[in-house]
């Protein structure tokens, strides 16, 4: 192979792995927007306030307090909205640090 044929070869690969990354962004953006709309649905109006500041602040959070909620929905475990309060609740649980601590004999 001469010079230019390696830089096109090379050229090609890089654009492969750049429309990769941005179909995958384009997914993810895609679930994000499916779970806050579905979010908007069962929350109250303070209760999105909150949820989407932690969104701001701490995603993965975020992430584990929605999937959580969409679980309570669809499972039927919870009636009507979801208030701040309750939201709360669930927020210190998910974030309370478990502490693992080894004794010595």
């Amino acid at each position: 192979m001469n010079p230019e044929e390696i830089k096109q070869k090379k050229l090609n690969e890089l654009q492969g792995k750049y429309a990769e990354q941005l179909n995958e962004q384009q997914k993810q953006l895609e679930l994000e927007n499916q779970i806050d709309l579905l979010l908007k649905s069962i929350l109250t109006e303070d209760a999105k306030t909150r949820i989407f500041n932690v969104k701001l602040v701490n995603k993965e959070l975020y992430l584990k307090t929605a999937q959580n909620l969409i679980y309570l929905f669809k499972t039927g475990k919870t009636q009507g909205k979801i208030n701040d309060g309750e939201l709360k609740k669930l927020l210190e649980n998910l974030s309370a640090k478990r502490e693992i601590t080894i004794k010595r004999k």
